[in-house]
Formats: structure tokens, C-alpha cells, sequence
């Protein structure tokens, strides 16, 4: 019991943090007024943070990778070892990183081909696919819950909804 509270505790602590940071450090590229939930296609590199349109590819393509990584640990911290606290720092970042926030500002329009892993269908479907980082943004908020619960297996299934999230835009969006 007393184990439950210390993780639930840790959690609620990464929760503050990971907000306050997200607060701090947010893209301010919202489009149109306040009730929009999907940040605009970035049109130039002067829309961003980004030095050259290369920058902007390599990072997300870095960036991307990371997460990917990111998962895999948590797959082996809550599924293999079934430590839910070791996993709570990871999820917190995981959190952080795989938003639409952070990401689609680094999908400048047309930075696909030479170099990068992207499709065009990126760009002509821009809704479909930022919606598809919104999907990921719940699966991870379920993922977050479900380990806080402490069930394995719930656990372990919703940590597949965030592997078959990243997969079904992978399969759209990206060159294999």
C-alpha cells in the first residue's frame, strides 16, 4: 500500500513538473484564435525556431528517434521489469516530447525528399496528419494512467496503442 502511494506521489510530482515545462517552453505558433487545437503548418524556416529547413529535418528526424527509444525503455521498465517508478521519469518525458507542440513546427512544407524520411502527403494532409499526434498525445495520457493503476497487463496494452499510434502515421507519412 505504502509502495502505491510513493508512486502515485511520484507521479503527481512529474505531472507538475512536466506541466510547468511545457507552460515555460511552448511553441507560441497556435493558428487562428484560442479554441484551435492544431498548430499551423509552418511555412518557412523564419515560421520557426529552425536555422535552415536541414536543421529543422535532421532535428525531427533525431527527435523522433529518441522517442522511439524512449519507448522501447518503457517497454522494458513496464513490461519486462514491471517498475513503475523507475518508468515514471521516462514517461514524464515522453509526455514532453511526443506532442504536436514539439513537433509539427519542425515539419516546414515541402522539407521532404533529399535527406528526408517524409512524404509530400504530409503537407496535402496536413489535418490527418497532425490529428495523427493528437491521437499519440491520448494513447500516451491513457499509457501515463494505466501504469499509475499498477496493472501490468493494462499496462503493457497500452504501451502497444502507443507503438501502433507512432506505426499507423509511420506507414502514411514516412518513407521506410
Amino acid at each position: 500500500m505504502q509502495q502505491r502511494y510513493h508512486r502515485k506521489r511520484a507521479f503527481q510530482r512529474s505531472a507538475i513538473g512536466s506541466t510547468l515545462v511545457l507552460l515555460l517552453c511552448a511553441p507560441l505558433s497556435w493558428a487562428g484564435d484560442e479554441a484551435t487545437s492544431e498548430l499551423s503548418m509552418p511555412q518557412t524556416v523564419g515560421d520557426t525556431q529552425f536555422a535552415s529547413e536541414r536543421d529543422a529535418v535532421m532535428w525531427r528526424q533525431q527527435e523522433l528517434k529518441d522517442i522511439e527509444s524512449l519507448v522501447r525503455q518503457l517497454r522494458f521498465d513496464l513490461v519486462n521489469n514491471q517498475d513503475v517508478e523507475a518508468a515514471a521519469p521516462r514517461l514524464t518525458e515522453l509526455q514532453e516530447r511526443a506532442t504536436a507542440q514539439q513537433l509539427l513546427p519542425a515539419f516546414i512544407a515541402g522539407t521532404h525528399g533529399g535527406g528526408s524520411e517524409a512524404r509530400a502527403s504530409i503537407w496535402e494532409e496536413w489535418s490527418e496528419f497532425a490529428a495523427g499526434f493528437t491521437d499519440l498525445e491520448d494513447k500516451i495520457t491513457q499509457l501515463v494512467e494505466v501504469a499509475e493503476q499498477g496493472d501490468t497487463r493494462d499496462t503493457a496494452r497500452a504501451l502497444s496503442e502507443v507503438g501502433a499510434s507512432c506505426k499507423s502515421c509511420h506507414r502514411a507519412y514516412r518513407y521506410d
